[in-house]
């Protein structure tokens, strides 16, 4: 059996329509929910040793000179965080879900590939590098090349890829866009990781929000019957709410690039696979709103040659900083935004 013919039947059926579910799901469900909870605990458990070990390394964070003074005092804090979610993350989907379901190799791939782009930045803007952090471009040129072989895997017939090229329209049904499918794939998982990248900015708030979104992916999925997909998303939320005990304000440790350019690709790359990608928007939509801040404050300082701010600082978590919000009402606040965001999407696909 080849890796892409070894994929589950559920996902072949979106050629034809919503697949049903399997025939005993209560049972499927239960497992994906357990290894969730198993992810919590083995990330908790090893949390302290890994930021141990991130510390006696000197991986820490270097700050932004011209962020909020508030942040000042993260500086030095270990930073690659997320490396131990995603191998929470990998090791478990490897070690109890791939066997009988090859189509989850593929979000898997992605998050580690993302994860290894994520971590070279990351080893660019530690303290005492005078680079910074790679270069917006590059970063982004180089997830665009592991959105691009997702997309293809995605996007060919089998045995070479998935054959997907539909997208569901909320109420109005499902739409053959043939080749239109590889660009739009390629857009969103790029763009999801570089969002949620934006995103990770204060404590809590990325890894919060990456949690949320993987629940309405996993509840959508296994409305679908596509229980590979289910367990992924599900391991996912529980390797991100164990790194979440660290990551509480004042953070122990910050998720870093690594985590978020691969979880973030990796989500994009899960709503690709139940054909409900149109509703990631509305699902991410806190990360949605923090990219696009970036982009229209560029635009106008750009237009009118650096005279004029729609914000006070990008990206949005930093102007409400600046403008008298606490960081956790802000996580807070946001968490609220992705929660109501989530029950929307979720609602849209049952529709």
């Amino acid at each position: 059996m080849s890796l892409i013919g070894g994929m589950s039947d559920q996902l072949s059926l979106l050629a034809v329509g919503w697949p049903q579910l399997p025939s005993d799901p209560s049972e499927n469900m239960s497992g994906s929910l357990i290894l969730g909870g198993i992810a919590f605990f083995v990330t908790l458990l090893t949390g302290g040793v890994v930021i141990d070990l991130l510390r006696r390394q000197n991986l820490g964070k270097e700050i932004r000179v011209d962020g909020p003074q508030t942040h000042y005092s993260k500086r030095g804090t270990p930073t690659m965080g997320g490396s131990m979610v995603i191998a929470v993350l990998v090791g478990l989907a490897l070690l109890f879900d791939v066997a009988g379901r090859h189509s989850v190799l593929l979000p898997i791939s992605v998050a580690i590939f993302g994860g290894i782009i994520g971590a070279l930045d990351d080893i660019e803007s530690l303290v005492g590098r005078s680079k910074g952090g790679m270069s917006a471009r590059k970063k982004f040129l180089l997830l665009l090349i592991v959105a691009i072989g997702a997309a293809l895997i995605l996007h060919l017939p089998e045995p070479y890829g998935f054959g997907l090229r539909h997208m569901y329209v909320p109420w109005l049904g499902r739409y053959d866009i043939g080749i239109l499918y590889m660009p739009a794939a390629v857009l969103f998982i790029a763009g999801m990781g570089h969002a949620v990248n934006l995103t990770d900015g204060l404590d809590t708030q990325a890894p919060g929000l990456l949690a949320i979104a993987f629940v309405a992916y996993g509840i959508i999925a296994y409305q679908q019957g596509q229980i590979g997909v289910v367990t992924f998303c599900f391991i996912a939320v529980g390797a991100l709410l164990g790194f979440l005990w660290y990551n509480a304000h004042p953070a122990q440790v910050f998720m870093g690039d690594v985590g978020a350019l691969g979880l973030g690709a990796a989500l994009a790359t899960c709503a690709f696979m139940t054909g409900q990608w149109l509703l990631l928007p509305i699902v991410g939509i806190v990360f949605i709103a923090e990219a696009l801040s970036v982009s229209i404050q560029v635009y106008f300082f750009k237009r009118s040659g650096g005279k004029r701010r729609i914000f006070k600082m990008t990206p949005l978590h930093h102007h409400f900083e600046l403008s008298g919000w606490q960081e956790t009402q802000i996580a807070m606040r946001f968490w609220i935004i992705g929660m109501v965001g989530g029950l929307i999407g979720v609602a849209m696909a049952l529709s």
